[in-house]
């Protein structure tokens, strides 16, 4: 099931059949869901980023597991489940998306000047 037709059907579910007609059903690479080193380097990889920026990006998470959410703002709401989110999700790159990508930089490159 894509992605689309996965949200489509969740949201379905928790409000009634969406009314307004308009989808866009396309294919999705995305990483596992959930939050780890293993999901922060799929998507270091994903984005061909250098290793000072994966490893600036794994000790920001590392940090951030030491940290406890902040209580000053006085909200009642249920714990954010961390590990039931998708951090990354990109349309998969096919030969027509790219002459496409392609098309559309050459159309608006001559604005750069």
């Amino acid at each position: 099931m894509s992605a689309t037709a996965e949200t489509v059907r969740q949201v379905e579910e928790a409000t009634g059949k969406y009314k307004y007609g308009f989808i866009t059903d396309i294919e999705v690479d995305k990483a596992p869901i959930g939050l780890s080193e293993d999901t922060i380097r799929f998507i270091s990889a994903k984005k061909e980023e250098p290793e000072w920026m994966l490893e600036w990006r794994l000790k920001a998470y590392r940090n951030w597991l030491k940290m406890e959410e902040p209580d000053w703002a006085m909200l009642e709401h249920p714990p954010i489940d961390y590990q039931d989110i998708y951090y990354y999700a990109a349309p998969k790159q096919t030969d027509q998306l790219s002459r496409l990508m392609k098309l559309i930089r050459n159309c608006f490159a001559p604005m750069k000047n």
